[in-house]
């Protein structure tokens, strides 16, 4: 696997860009301290590679109307492929599954669900137990939420190390 060569302007430019994925060429180009075409460049260097995966707008649903946020570690019944399979495809296909990680431990997967309300989360708990290999659902109803995703901390963990080549 080939990387990006990450310099100091990569990582300013990406560090910008979860900031305000909208921010204009010619701003985004003053703040990195390059001129707006190879500033440019840069930016479809990070698309082409995939490194930027696309733009998104944070939206705040509570604005728009009440809703449960509810977090769960699902733990299947059999551990086979298959099972693993069907249960990631449900979570993809599913609206109001919104992330889920497959993790170690005593569970195999922690799933995060919005809902209208805890009726609606009530009966995809149950649809998921009876339709999926899932043995168990425990869930964790979100009270506040203390720290949004904003963006990774890039300077801290990426390192320029010789393993980065040109991709």
């Amino acid at each position: 696997m080939s990387y990006l060569k990450m310099d100091r302007i990569f990582i300013k430019i990406l560090t910008l860009l979860q900031k305000d994925g909208r921010i204009s060429n010619a701003d985004l180009s003053e703040q990195v301290h390059l001129s707006a075409s190879p500033c440019h460049q840069r930016m479809r260097k990070l698309e082409k590679s995939g490194i930027i995966k696309g733009y998104t707008a944070r939206v705040d649903l509570s604005k728009l109307r009440h809703h449960d946020t509810v977090i769960a570690e699902v733990a299947l019944r059999s551990h086979n492929i298959e099972s693993f399979m069907q249960f990631e495809l449900y979570a993809r296909n599913h609206s109001r599954i919104v992330e889920c990680f497959k993790v170690s431990g005593p569970f195999d997967y922690y799933v995060r669900f919005i809902c209208k309300d805890m009726e609606e989360y009530n009966t995809l708990s149950d649809e998921i137990l009876s339709e999926t290999n899932a043995a168990t659902v425990k869930s964790f109803v979100v009270l506040q939420h203390v720290k949004e995703f904003t963006g990774f901390p890039l300077n801290e963990l990426i390192e320029q190390t010789p393993d980065h080549i040109d991709g």
